[in-house]
């Protein structure tokens, strides 16, 4: 196994940890896991950049790359409707956006097809991270001016998910078509 996918199999062993502490009783617990996060969400560019830069791109990392990530998004906001600190429509929302985009990568990819991320993808994954360690952050340090930055980015996330989604798919509408006789 190389250095990128072991990077990658470390961010899913970090899920674990983060929900651990995440739910445990520890003082400053949603601190501390929202570092365990804000790390394992940087291993995701770091496995990347090692993987194209090394030309260590392996069809294991491949797969496991996008599924660690939607793992780690996934309890992090499944996490937080359980803490009741958003709501879960948005969580199905941004999950089904996630099985949809993956169930048409893998039509394109049964065709040949190879898709690229796109900018607004790209965009919908940062204002998620950050959207979910804010929240993680209880807010810290806007709560102290009183800004809801934590809100406004899950609904600025929510806004890149369904976008970058529909876009995906208008983009990549050929796909759809490509097998029909």
């Amino acid at each position: 196994m190389n250095l990128a996918n072991k990077i990658t199999i470390i961010r899913v062993m970090m899920i674990p940890l983060f929900m651990i502490i995440l739910f445990s009783s520890l003082k400053y617990s949603n601190y501390i896991a929202a570092a365990i996060f804000a790390i394992a969400s940087l291993t995701d560019s770091l496995d990347g950049y090692i993987a194209r830069s090394r030309n260590l791109v392996t069809t294991f990392g491949k797969f496991i790359d996008p599924l660690a990530d939607k793992l780690l998004v996934s309890a992090a906001l499944i996490s937080l409707v359980q803490m009741d600190k958003i709501p879960s429509w948005i969580v199905v929302i941004i999950i089904a956006r996630e099985f949809t985009i993956t169930g048409f990568r893998t039509i394109a990819a049964s065709e040949g097809i190879t898709i690229a991320a796109s900018p607004l993808g790209k965009i919908k994954t940062i204002t998620q991270l950050i959207a979910i360690i804010a929240l993680l952050l209880n807010n810290f340090p806007f709560s102290l001016v009183n800004f809801p930055f934590d809100v406004l980015m899950l609904y600025v996330s929510l806004f890149f998910t369904v976008t970058s989604g529909v876009d995906y798919i208008f983009r990549n509408r050929h796909v759809l078509k490509s097998g029909d006789k």
